[in-house]
C-alpha cells in the first residue's frame, strides 16, 4: 500500500496525470459544439414542423367544410351544363359570398341556379294572384306590369339574401374582434408566432363568434402555404369587409414587411377597435328616439288617448242621459191647471 502511495505520488505520474487532463480538456473544447448542436437550427426545425402541422390541420378543416373546386351536385351539373356563370354573370357576387361565408364553387352554382328560377317562380307567383285570387282593380297594362315585377324580384332576390347575410356576419364579428386583438396581442407577447397566436385565439374565441374563429382559422391555413403572408392579411380584409380589420391587416403586413413590433400595433389596433365598437353602439343609442317616433304614434298615443279621455267620455255620457230625463220628469209632477 505505502508503494502504491508512492508510486502515484512521484513526480513523474503527476505530470502524465496533467498531461492527460490537459489532453481530455482540449479534446472536450474542440467537440463540445459538436455534441450540443446547432440551436438555431433545431428551432427552425421545430417552428417548420409546427407550421406543416397547422397547415395539414387547417387543410383538414377546409376540406371537411366541404370547399372543392368543383362541385358534382344535380344544381352544379345544371349549372355548369348550361354555363350560368357566363349567361348570368355577377362580378360581385364572390365576394358577397366570401363576406357572407359561402365558400367553394356549390354555393356559386346554387346562386346561378336561384338566378335563373326564381324569375319564373316570381312570374308565375305573381300571375296566379293577379288573375285568381285579387286583381285589386287593375287594368290589363297594369296586371301585365305585375308579372314583370315579379320577375324582377326573382332575379334580385339571391343578391338581397346574401347582402343581408353578408351584414349579419359582419356584426357577428365585430362583436368578438376587439377581444380577439387583445388575446392575440397576449399570445404574440408571450412568445408565440402570428400563426399560432391566429390558431390559439380561433379555438379561444369560437364560443363568443364561431364566424370570427373560421376566419382565423382559414388565415393560418393560408399564411401556412401561400408564398407572400400578406396576401394572407389582404385575404382576411376582403372576407370580412369592415374597415377596423383592414386597418389591423394593413398593420400586419406592415409589420411583416418592415419588421416592426406586432405588440405595439396591435394594441394601438385593439384600441381603436373597441372605441369604433362604442361609437357604434352610441351611434345606435343616439338614433333610437327618432326610430321610436312611430311606434309611440301608432300604439302609445291612442291607448294614451283611450285611458285619459275615456272616463271623461263616460261621465258626458251619464249627465246627458240625466239632462234628456229631467223636463219628462218635470213635466209628470206639474199640478193641473185651475179652471176659471
Amino acid at each position: 500500500m505505502y508503494d502504491l502511495i508512492l508510486s502515484l505520488t512521484r513526480p513523474e505520474t503527476l505530470a502524465a496525470y496533467l498531461v492527460a487532463a490537459a489532453v481530455f480538456g482540449t479534446l472536450l473544447t474542440i467537440l463540445l459544439p459538436y455534441l450540443q448542436g446547432n440551436k438555431l437550427e433545431t428551432r427552425l426545425k421545430a417552428v417548420a414542423s409546427q407550421r406543416e402541422r397547422l397547415r395539414k390541420q387547417s387543410r383538414a378543416a377546409l376540406e371537411k367544410k366541404g370547399l372543392r373546386r368543383k362541385d358534382d351536385s344535380v344544381v352544379g351539373n345544371i349549372s355548369s351544363k348550361l354555363n350560368l356563370a357566363e349567361a348570368l354573370e355577377d362580378p360581385n357576387v364572390i365576394k358577397l359570398m366570401n363576406q357572407a361565408g359561402l365558400r367553394g364553387p356549390g354555393p356559386i352554382s346554387a346562386f346561378y341556379f336561384a338566378r335563373m328560377i326564381l324569375p319564373f317562380v316570381g312570374a308565375l307567383g305573381a300571375f296566379l294572384y293577379i288573375f285568381y285570387v285579387n286583381d285589386h282593380g287593375l287594368n290589363t297594362v297594369m296586371k301585365y306590369g305585375s308579372l314583370a315585377f315579379g320577375a324582377a324580384a326573382g332575379f334580385y332576390a339571391p343578391n338581397i339574401y346574401i347582402s343581408n347575410m353578408a351584414q349579419k356576419r359582419q356584426k357577428s364579428l365585430m362583436r368578438a374582434f376587439p377581444d380577439s386583438l387583445d388575446m392575440l396581442l397576449i399570445c404574440v407577447e408571450a412568445g408565440m408566432s402570428i400563426e399560432m397566436g391566429f390558431n390559439k385565439v380561433s379555438q379561444e374565441i369560437g364560443t363568443a363568434s364561431p364566424e370570427l374563429a373560421e376566419e382565423f382559422g382559414i388565415t393560418v391555413a393560408e399564411l401556412s402555404y401561400l408564398p407572400d403572408r400578406r396576401q394572407a392579411y389582404e385575404n382576411l380584409a376582403i372576407r370580412t369587409g369592415h374597415e377596423g380589420v383592414k386597418a389591423v391587416c394593413m398593420a400586419l403586413g406592415q409589420a411583416e414587411r418592415y419588421g416592426t413590433p406586432l405588440g405595439d400595433a396591435l394594441r394601438l389596433m385593439a384600441r381603436e377597435n373597441r372605441e369604433m365598437r362604442m361609437s357604434e353602439a352610441e351611434k345606435k343609442a343616439a338614433a333610437l328616439p327618432a326610430q321610436l317616433t312611430v311606434p309611440m304614434i301608432l300604439f302609445f298615443l291612442p291607448v294614451l288617448f283611450l285611458v285619459v279621455l275615456g272616463p271623461a267620455y263616460i261621465k258626458y255620457e251619464k249627465m246627458q242621459g240625466k239632462n234628456d230625463a229631467a223636463p219628462q220628469v218635470v213635466s209628470e209632477v206639474q199640478p193641473p191647471r185651475q179652471q176659471a
